[in-house]
């Protein structure tokens, strides 16, 4: 049993899956892709539902790559879709990595997306990736910013809601503005070879808006966000109905943007 104790935000509702299985390479690690050669061995720390791992692997191929996540549910549906998809070379286990499974210095490239934000103690987390990173390796993460993201039309619902997402994951014990805060936490776990870049995801079509806006407006209402907010009795039942009903209706604007801001970091191990 893992012996760190951190809540993730998000559950494992459908509606954050989708999303999950939305990401690939090029959406959602663009950033590292230049840094990536064909044999690495790669480990990617809460994997999902493993789209991007297996599409990663693709990128490292033949080298080996292992995807890691808490939740045996999707990791046998990551599984399942490497399989489909007749990628050979990855494999997923449940689990904590940071449970002393892996030996030091056994992979090339550690990469994690979207976990540090849910994590207490981000800095050891950053640490220990660096640790099962060998000698001229590289740690990458890609974290985002809520507190950066922008939308238009306004609509005092999604303020709300953004409030709420920061105070739930206060409650947490966890850092939704990761984004901001890689370089700080690589430099802060000892790494001094650390490049900062940022990207955005942006939804702005009509079929981009009435995505991203069903998928929050589920996870306002059914998610273990939305468990969590009425849980800590800093929302409603029928407030987080509102709020849900402001997502849909947002995505009804012919003129509707929202942006998600990323920050990314690519650190490189000394090289011995």
């Amino acid at each position: 049993m893992t012996s760190h104790p951190d809540t993730y935000t998000h559950g494992h509702h459908d509606a954050v899956l989708r999303a999950h299985r939305w990401r690939t390479a090029e959406n959602s690690a663009a950033y590292l892709l230049p840094w990536l050669q064909p044999g690495s061995r790669l480990l990617d720390v809460g994997c999902g539902p493993g789209t991007l791992t297996v599409d990663l692997a693709r990128r490292v191929a033949p080298g080996g790559v292992i995807g890691i996540d808490i939740a045996p549910t999707v990791v046998g549906e990551a599984t399942e879709h490497a399989a489909e998809a007749g990628v050979t070379n990855v494999r997923f286990e449940s689990g904590d990595f940071r449970d002393s499974r892996f030996d030091e210095a056994s992979f090339d490239v550690v990469h994690a997306h979207q976990v540090l934000q849910h994590l207490r103690d981000p800095v050891d987390a950053v640490a220990r990736m660096a640790r099962l990173v060998s000698p001229g390796g590289i740690i990458a993460a890609r974290e985002a910013d809520y507190s950066a993201m922008t939308w238009a039309p306004a609509d005092r619902r999604l303020d709300r809601w953004l409030d709420l997402y920061l105070d739930v994951t206060r409650q947490n014990g966890a850092e939704a503005n990761a984004g901001r805060w890689l370089l700080r936490w690589a430099h802060a776990a000892g790494l001094s070879d650390v490049t900062y870049t940022t990207s955005t995801w942006t939804f702005a079509t009509p079929s981009e808006r009435g995505w991203w806006a069903e998928l929050w407006a589920e996870r306002t209402i059914a998610s273990s966000f939305a468990g969590q907010a009425v849980g800590y009795g800093i929302a409603t039942e029928p407030e987080l109905a509102s709020i849900a009903e402001g997502w849909r209706e947002w995505a009804q604007q012919p003129d509707g943007v929202f942006i998600v801001v990323h920050g990314e970091i690519v650190a490189r191990q000394p090289a011995s």
